[in-house]
């Protein structure tokens, strides 16, 4: 089970989600992006499987106490979000897993839709993270720096996205390949965009759901053990 915490921050405090795992050896640790609906049940159950996984994790809740039960709320929690500052609360989550004691110093960013695109952005402006994980989520490859984008890269999409364009992430990974970076691209045909999101069974898909579930764990024990 995860528990609320405030972490001290950019801006002085941001609350968030803490999930450990069993035991007292230090581990990896995971930074958690939620999508636009913020902190709600779904996400602490992803933040709690992350630590039953073996990792230190912490979800910074980036609506500031206040989350969506429909896209109608959300799309109003949208129309405040600052981006940017979203970013440095996620590298605020980073500074802070890494001095906590069960950290072993290495720290993922993982993000479902807001928070995949979210991620992008973390790889791109948040310093010293291990790797990367962003799911439907992108960010135009003008708004980032590719020089900057040197961890590990898994991104997880669908072919038919009314969000996001398997495209854009396409051309992403080129320009980053050219770079000589890593990014691996898992596209899902039988999904839809928040495939992940069990709170919504109209777009959970439970076998693509798995597949990635088995290949971000796979991932992150790679790169954070």
């Amino acid at each position: 089970m995860s528990k609320h915490i405030e972490f001290a921050s950019r801006t002085g405090t941001c609350g968030g989600e803490l999930a450990e795992p069993e035991g007292t050896a230090k581990v990896g640790a995971v930074v958690v992006v939620h999508d636009w609906r913020g902190i709600d049940d779904e996400m602490r159950v992803k933040t709690s499987r992350f630590a039953r996984e073996g990792f230190l994790v912490l979800a910074p809740d980036l609506h500031r106490g206040k989350a969506a039960t429909n896209d109608e709320e959300a799309q109003r929690l949208m129309s405040a979000f600052d981006f940017a500052g979203a970013v440095g609360e996620i590298g605020s989550a980073v500074e802070w897993l890494k001095k906590q004691p069960r950290s072993s110093g290495k720290v993922g960013v993982v993000g479902f839709s807001l928070g995949g695109a979210l991620t992008f952005a973390a790889a791109s402006f948040v310093p010293g993270i291990s790797c990367a994980i962003p799911f439907y989520g992108v960010v135009e490859t003008s708004r980032l720096d590719l020089d900057k984008m040197t961890a590990p890269i898994q991104a997880h999409f669908v072919p038919n996205d009314d969000w996001v364009s398997p495209d854009k992430v396409r051309q992403l990974q080129e320009a980053l390949e050219a770079r000589g970076r890593s990014m691996d691209l898992h596209v899902y045909e039988e999904a839809r965009h928040s495939f992940m999101g069990e709170r919504n069974r109209a777009t959970y898909h439970e076998l693509s759901a798995n597949k990635a579930w088995e290949r971000a764990l796979s991932f992150l024990h790679r790169h954070l053990g």
